[in-house]
């Protein structure tokens, strides 16, 4: 059967039909010779009683070679009568009936073993695939024209399935991308809020001199900058991996300063306490600078929105690595490092109207294209602990 099975459809079916017609020839030779044989023996009973006068050795020579004489059906009981004329009617009519009865048996089970299988496959995935549900296999392992039908059937659904999961990969990747522009540019607008709102408080009662209003301002526009900069990157982008960095020159020391600088302004639209501590030599390290700052914004945003009272920054650089810490006293991290970095992850399902689950995963992403690593956990004596390096 598994010979049959891989040989081509022509050759099988030219193969059933001859195995029919072979069989059906012996079979009709032997039904017509069996009929022959009934037929004359009911003729020769007639024959005895007419002739019952012949000697039996007249009348066996009769047996052994001469052809027995048709009785007319008038001479014959009615019974034999009819069982005559049905051995004619085998004799002149079981070739035709046998070799059509044998052909329709023959198409019949060459459509069960050759295509009922393959075409309830075939049929059953293309139900399945106009109810865009590929997650299915096309069983049926064979060489012959269908095996080869089935094969390829298979290698489409399996190109379409990894074409819809690359084309929703890349929704998500955009959907992830868009929502990282809004995530990245809440931070800066809320410290140009900051800013706007300590100049429209303090210029009216005169109680900031000339030199620090252009201070704020100068950090007014750096934000400007840096926001136009952002937008202009983030729009040549169409996956988050594929941002490139921008790396530059710049003093540690004066990073730090820009940093503690954000941090008191965000903190400041807020009811918690900022703890800023730095541990940095005089150097010029070579980083991309809006990238640190994205990180550590998202990371600030995170600590102020979980911690109770305190939020602590430390700010380092050891062995290669610029690193920031960032800590609170709220209730720490319920889930593993890896969760928690996942894309769109919420602890807290209150808060999906506001953040987009998206923090953690962008600081992971930027701190390894950076050629560092985020780290976090929780804090022996309560609150989270999340730790940004950047290679120098």
């Amino acid at each position: 059967m598994g010979t049959i099975k891989n040989l081509s459809i022509r050759k099988t079916i030219v193969l059933y039909i001859t195995i029919s017609l072979v069989f059906n020839f012996f079979l009709s030779a032997l039904i017509m010779r069996w009929a022959t044989w009934y037929q004359e023996n009911i003729w020769r009973g007639y024959i005895e009683q007419m002739d019952a006068g012949q000697g039996a050795e007249e009348m066996s020579g009769i047996e052994s070679w001469q052809e027995v004489e048709r009785v007319s059906n008038m001479d014959m009981s009615e019974r034999d009568g009819w069982l005559s004329e049905l051995c004619d009617f085998l004799q002149t009519w079981t070739v035709l009936i046998l070799s059509m009865a044998g052909c329709i048996l023959a198409i019949f089970l060459f459509y069960r073993h050759k295509i009922k299988i393959p075409l309830e496959e075939l049929t059953n995935g293309s139900r399945k695939i106009s109810k865009n549900n590929l997650d299915f296999n096309i069983n049926y392992e064979s060489k012959d024209e269908l095996g080869i039908l089935c094969t390829e059937f298979e290698r489409m659904r399996g190109q379409l399935y990894e074409n819809n999961r690359k084309l929703w990969s890349m929704v998500e990747q955009e959907k992830a991308l868009r929502s990282a522009i809004a995530h990245d540019i809440r931070s800066p607008l809320a410290v140009l809020k900051g800013y706007q709102e300590m100049l429209l408080e303090f210029i009216p009662e005169e109680q900031l001199d000339q030199d620090k209003v252009v201070e704020i301002l100068e950090a007014g526009m750096g934000q400007i900058d840096r926001l136009d900069g952002f937008v202009d990157t983030m729009r040549r982008l169409s996956r988050l991996e594929e941002r490139k960095l921008q790396y530059q020159d710049i003093s540690l020391s004066v990073l730090a300063g820009q940093l503690e600088q954000t941090a008191v302004m965000m903190c400041k639209m807020t009811d918690k306490v900022l703890s800023f501590s730095r541990r940095l030599p005089e150097q010029i390290a070579h980083l991309d600078s809006i990238v640190v700052a994205e990180v550590f914004e998202n990371l600030l945003s995170n600590a102020l929105r979980y911690a109770k009272k305190e939020v602590r920054i430390e700010v380092s650089s050891r062995e290669g690595y610029f690193q920031i810490q960032v800590k609170d006293d709220g209730a720490g991290f319920v889930v593993d490092e890896e969760t928690a970095t996942k894309v769109y992850y919420h602890d807290n399902p209150t808060d999906d109207l506001n953040h987009f689950g998206l923090g953690l995963y962008l600081c992971r992403i930027y701190c390894e294209k950076h050629g560092g690593k985020l780290l976090l956990g929780n804090q022996v004596y309560g609150g989270a602990y999340v730790k940004a390096r950047f290679k120098i």
